[in-house]
């Protein structure tokens, strides 16, 4: 029987890195990542957010370009594989939870890049403004 295990994922730092050199020299950055699914609730119309909390590791290399240019807020894309972890709490009680361990982390543009545009810098050839506009662009329905 086949097996696969391959995770992808967009999501927002929730905390900076924490990055730590193990004793052997290889990086390990361990990251927080937060998720978020927009959906309509049948039953009441209203819009709903849900948020699916992931912790990610990173081993060598990348682990320390992540240190270098994460920080809490940055969106990224992960991809990886599921791992399951286990291991007791000061209680004595067994404890378990999924991580990602990370293939690659791609940086995505920071948090609130396209905001800090000036609306003079997004209006500069006059197609942004009418998007976003509640008006109509044009007077009638034809664009000539």
């Amino acid at each position: 029987m086949a097996n696969f295990n391959r995770v992808i994922l967009i999501g927002n730092l929730t905390k900076d890195p924490d990055f730590k050199q193990q004793p052997s020299g290889q990086g390990l950055c361990k990251l927080s990542l937060a998720s978020n699914r927009q959906f309509r609730n049948k039953q009441t119309g209203a819009m709903v957010q849900e948020v699916c909390y992931i912790d990610v590791t990173v081993w060598g290399p990348q682990a320390e370009n992540c240190r270098q240019y994460l920080q809490k807020g940055r969106p990224v894309l992960v991809e990886g594989r599921l791992k399951l972890d286990s291991w007791k709490d000061a209680d004595g009680q067994q404890k378990q939870r999924h991580t990602i361990v990370a293939d690659s982390v791609v940086f995505l543009g920071a948090r609130g890049e396209a905001e800090s545009r000036s609306k003079d810098e997004m209006s500069e050839d006059g197609v942004h403004e009418a998007l976003f506009k509640d008006e109509a662009p044009f007077a009638d329905d034809l664009p000539f």
